[in-house]
């Protein structure tokens, strides 16, 4: 049997409208207005908006700036379809614990079966209502749902429930009614743009009028997808309901009665923790790369900090990292954070296959042994104790810099790969001497000076470098640094680099700024 021709299943569709501007509002409540006019935007595009924004007269689909022009207080806010992701899943495990086997379409709409809720619960609308209620629980008013036959069907109630008379926002197809209640609705709902501009442009306007054309005829012009579209518009909608498998989870947490004020205490109580957090892991078949720990004091007050590994965490890592995060926070000079601790919360932020975790024939190697060390050293330094570099766009090479704390996820500061006016370009000095005392002199001892038409007030023949003055066999320069040139109020006085080789073949790179000189690299 063909799967245009299979009977639809009986489906729950939970539609909430505007769920980027419901995730936004559920990820950062601090200083959110809900009734302000907001909008999301995709390049240039609205994608969605709340309703004082579309009672405003802004449209899905407006240009950005049509949108502006109807509401001039309209906020914007970039897509971001990680966050309505993540702000989804809470939601969804709600909802599964009152009916399980939810299939996810998209961030804001979920379906689920019918059958097996409507049994348990005693019919469609009492299903219907308890899984309303459970979204609502997590704080997500705005959500409605459509019982249909398919998907499509459910899919298209769900979104017209806000105008059925009957129960609060819950709108429900009987049994076979499926193609009387799309027949109205317009072409343009159908997932194909070009196929409904091209039937708007053939006088086909709604789904009823799509679905009377003859079968072989949409088939012979429009291809199978054609032919799927046609069935979605006569209620023949035979995708199956896919019910996701809900993630484990993973995250593990310990209470005590009485709050710990010593990091050994605590690290002795959170190691059956780390132990069930290790097992959850080994259990799916996969090992944890990237822990969240949490603190809570005993005046509610939460810190918390990410930690990495080479590897892979077991046990013993993860009690070393509750210990030194705990050490360094009561070691700070904030006094918020010495407080005792009444709960930890270990959370796996990342994981992997075990597979490709399995220990070499000749063990782990030194990087397990190094990162362990690094970590320590950091725990009694702090968090930027220990550093590595990144290399970085920029025009000076202090700024191409970027010092990233141990253990921290790398995130360039500044695009490598820019043009960068000014900057020096390879080969570089292998050696930052930004602390260096630099002078440059000419054979009277007299600082050398550039002026501003960029030429020297002398011929450059000594260097002194740490109160050590020594004899210049070349030189190179100056090559002016104009920066930000264009912005009168935040222009900066012009600076200029000379490259110098002093009489013990070290070559310098050095800069001149205001008749100071510093010294930029050196070429080892």
């Amino acid at each position: 049997m063909s799967s245009i021709t299979a009977a639809p299943q009986r489906t729950i569709a939970l539609w909430f409208p505007d769920w980027p501007v419901t995730a936004r509002a559920l990820t950062t409540p601090t200083g959110w207005v809900a009734d302000a006019p907001i909008a999301v935007t995709h390049g240039n595009t609205i994608v969605a908006c709340s309703a004082a924004a579309r009672a405003a007269g802004v449209r899905r689909g407006q240009r950005r700036r049509d949108a502006q022009a109807a509401c001039s207080d309209l906020r914007l806010m970039p897509h971001d379809p990680d966050r309505d992701a993540r702000a989804f899943s809470p939601v969804v495990s709600r909802i599964e614990a009152q009916a399980p086997g939810v299939h996810i379409v998209r961030p804001g709409l979920c379906m689920l079966r019918s059958r097996g809720p409507a049994r348990y619960y005693g019919g469609e609308r009492e299903a219907a209502r308890v899984l309303i209620d459970a979204a609502r629980e997590h704080g997500v008013d705005a959500v409605q749902a459509g019982i249909a036959d398919g998907a499509f069907t459910a899919e298209q109630a769900a979104r017209t429930a806000s105008i059925d008379v009957g129960d609060n926002h819950i709108r429900i197809v009987a049994v076979g009614e499926a193609a009387a209640f799309l027949a109205p609705l317009p072409i343009a709902i159908l997932d194909d743009t070009d196929l409904a501009s091209l039937l708007s442009r053939l006088g086909v306007h709604t789904l009823g009028q799509f679905a009377a054309l003859d079968e072989t005829l949409v088939r012979d012009r429009l291809a199978e997808r054609g032919a799927q579209l046609q069935a979605l518009a006569g209620g023949r909608d035979s995708r199956e309901i896919t019910p996701r498998i809900p993630p484990p989870e993973l995250a593990r947490d310990v209470a005590f009665e009485s709050p710990l004020e010593i990091a050994e205490q605590v690290a002795f109580a959170v190691r059956q923790t780390a132990d069930e957090v290790v097992a959850a892991v080994a259990a799916a078949a996969l090992v944890c790369t990237e822990i969240r720990i949490e603190f809570t004091d005993d005046r509610g007050i939460m810190s918390d900090r990410v930690w990495l590994h080479p590897t892979c965490f077991d046990a013993a890592a993860l009690v070393d990292r509750v210990r030194w995060q705990l050490q360094a926070a009561w070691e700070s000079p904030d006094q918020a954070t010495q407080n005792p601790i009444a709960q930890v919360r270990l959370i796996p932020e990342a994981v992997d296959d075990a597979v490709h975790h399995q220990p070499a024939l000749v063990g782990r190697g030194p990087d397990a042994r190094v990162h362990h060390a690094l970590s320590r050293v950091q725990a009694i330094l702090g968090h930027r104790g220990v550093v590595t570099a990144e290399v970085t766009g920029g025009r000076l090479l202090g700024d191409r810099q970027h010092l990233v704390p141990w253990g921290d996820r790398i995130v360039s500061t500044t695009v490598r790969d820019r043009p960068w006016p000014g900057h020096l370009e390879p080969p570089v000095p292998t050696t930052l001497t930004p602390h260096d005392d630099i002078d440059v002199l000419t054979a009277d001892g007299e600082r050398v000076q550039v002026t501003e038409r960029g030429d020297t007030t002398g011929t450059p023949t000594h260097i002194v470098i740490n109160r050590q003055r020594l004899r210049i066999s070349s030189w190179a320069g100056p090559w002016p640094l104009a920066e930000r040139f264009w912005l009168h109020g935040q222009r900066q006085p012009p600076r200029y680099r000379f490259q110098i080789v002093d009489e013990r073949h070290r070559a310098w790179v050095v800069l001149y700024q205001s008749d100071e000189w510093c010294a930029e690299g050196r070429y080892d």
